[in-house]
């Protein structure tokens, strides 16, 4: 009957995140389908382990008594062990909350663009930070071909207004064609990140994404120019209107797109605070 309890935790953990919307602080929701599915497999399997406990609780005891087993104390700690392997990630969905990343997760792990270091690093290790990058789930060409039709669509563009939807693809466009959006009006809005690299009047604006599941979540942005210091502190949010250029960015050693800003306002934290990446069909 265990299995048939842990099954079911796992059905309803599914209906949970599922009816709360928290689903999406785990995946890009354009898969959430699975995610449906897998809670009626789910509930189907606990009601059909339901039905083989039920047949098991037929009387076979005298049996079992007359076998001697031996090695039962041992059999029991090792289903004990492996009930507790899956009872964990259930009592921890239902007991922590949900947390909400912020810049402390940007302080600890540092933050650099991906694919742009002169070291030579690897660049799998580098992908979560600043500059979305989606060129591993496609081949050379395709990738190229992807990022050339994202540049038809935001390239004839005569202001840049990022939003939910388009963030993570615009974002990923402008760090691949930088070139291309020099002097381009864009608007946006994120949390602020400092850190001791930047200047006075200087500062990350960013938001947390996933392109396909929390696994590849990153937190993606672009570096801001104020006219003068500004009084900000890290995880406000604001809305910003500039211009983009390119500058060498001595901390990292490297070219970056950045916005050089002409107006900004403090505004709420959304209620989904994360973007999700599209892609074309």
């Amino acid at each position: 009957m265990i299995r048939m309890y842990i099954l079911l935790g796992f059905a309803f953990l599914f209906f949970h995140l599922y009816i709360t919307g928290e689903l999406s602080k785990y995946i890009n929701m354009r898969y959430s389908y699975i995610s449906f599915s897998a809670m009626f497999v789910f509930a189907f399997l606990t009601i059909a382990q339901f039905v083989l406990a039920s047949r098991n609780e037929e009387p076979h005891d005298h049996g079992e008594e007359c076998c001697g087993h031996h090695h039962e104390p041992s059999a029991r700690w090792k289903r004990a062990v492996n009930y507790l392997i899956f009872v964990f990630p259930l009592v921890s969905a239902f007991l922590f909350p949900v947390a909400t990343l912020d810049s402390e997760v940007v302080k600890a792990k540092g933050i650099h663009v991906p694919g742009m270091a002169a070291d030579g690093s690897d660049p799998f290790a580098q992908r979560q930070f600043l500059r979305p990058d989606t060129s591993m789930y496609y081949g050379r060409d395709d990738y190229q071909n992807a990022m050339e039709k994202e540049l038809k669509k935001y390239g004839r563009l005569a202001r840049l207004e990022l939003n939910d939807q388009n963030y993570l693809n615009a974002m990923e466009t402008i760090y691949q064609f930088p070139g291309a959006f020099a002097a381009r009006d864009i608007e946006f809005t994120g949390f602020v990140y400092r850190e001791e690299t930047t200047r006075a009047n200087e500062a990350f604006l960013l938001r947390f994404g996933i392109i396909h599941c929390v696994a590849d979540s990153g937190v993606y942005g672009l570096l801001l120019q104020f006219p003068k210091t500004v009084p900000l502190q890290n995880d406000e949010w604001i809305h910003v209107k500039g211009t983009l250029s390119t500058m060498y960015y001595q901390p990292f050693h490297m070219t970056l797109p950045y916005v050089k800003v002409t107006s900004w306002e403090r505004v709420a934290k959304p209620k989904e605070p994360y973007v999700y990446r599209q892609f074309n069909e």
